[in-house]
């Protein structure tokens, strides 16, 4: 079974909620798609048994041994990418798209590519069970892509380990990353918390699970900073007929269990939001 937890906007407690189900019971692989801003691996700490390198695109470079400054690229290059400094052909690696052109039309074949090959995935054991990041390297893109990638490895790492039960730390937001988390996956947990752009950013998320089909479960975190936003929230799903899987309050707690490397189930099983986690955990189970 994948379980994907994802939220419309950033910080509202997702991937400490994922990491809080990955040590509920029972061995787990654990995803971390969220490839721009990887976390997980922070808490838990995994073993690097493989590591595999993500190509995201190419960069155009110049050799200046064969280059004659003809120009003819800067006159193709639909990105402005290339132009004459210092009376030399330069191209701004920022700019370049790696669409290739200019390295097909340089009458000097002076121009050649070279692979982004900075970020990585990596993947490896943890102390319940397998785990899977991915870390995309700073003005790289494609994440999408990357967080795909990280999903394959996790089935097949539940194949070879035999580990039924796949959560998906899902990216926030509604762009590709998070479509490649939520194909095929079998049960969503849409994480909110109780802010107009909670609510506003959970609307359109969920307008995405529902083209998809899933089964979606609402998770309200730190519900007691605001009741009535609180009540909104609920009130929204119970007239889109969406299942609410229940309500956190706001604990110190859960910063404290990050600090010290652990989920907060890790932390303390027997606190008020730990015996919450499971109840709702529990709920997305059956």
């Amino acid at each position: 079974m994948e379980i994907a937890v994802i939220s419309g906007k950033g910080g509202t407690g997702k991937s400490s909620i994922s990491a809080a189900f990955a040590t509920l019971n029972g061995k787990v692989v654990l995803a971390d798609c969220d490839v721009d801003a990887a976390n997980l691996y922070l808490i838990f700490n995994p073993s690097h048994e493989e590591e595999n390198i993500y190509i995201t695109g190419h960069k155009a470079f110049i050799d200046y041994s064969l280059c004659t400054n003809c120009g003819l690229c800067m006159d193709y290059c639909r990105f402005d990418a290339i132009s004459l400094i210092n009376n030399q052909v330069s191209i701004s690696e920022i700019a370049c798209d790696g669409c290739v052109l200019c390295s097909r039309i340089c009458p000097e074949n002076a121009i050649g590519m070279v692979a982004n090959d900075k970020s990585r995935m990596y993947s490896g054991s943890f102390r319940n069970g397998k785990m899977v990041y991915g870390r995309l390297s700073p003005g790289e893109e494609n994440s999408g892509k990357l967080a795909n990638m990280v999903r394959e490895k996790a089935k097949q790492l539940s194949k070879e380990n035999g580990l039924e039960t796949i959560i998906l730390d899902g990216p926030p937001g509604i762009g590709c990353p998070v479509i490649s988390t939520l194909t095929g996956v079998d049960k969503v947990v849409i994480v909110t918390e109780p802010t107009i752009s909670g609510l506003h950013d959970m609307q359109r998320i969920m307008g995405i699970v529902q083209k998809f089909n899933l089964k979606a479960y609402v998770v309200i975190n730190k519900y007691d900073l605001n009741t009535w936003m609180s009540t909104q929230i609920k009130t929204w799903c119970k007239e889109s007929n969406i299942t609410m899987a229940g309500e956190l309050p706001f604990d110190k707690n859960m910063v404290e269990a990050m600090v010290q490397g652990k989920s907060i189930i890790e932390f303390n099983p027997n606190i008020n939001i730990s015996k919450k986690i499971k109840i709702i955990w529990n709920k997305i189970l059956n």
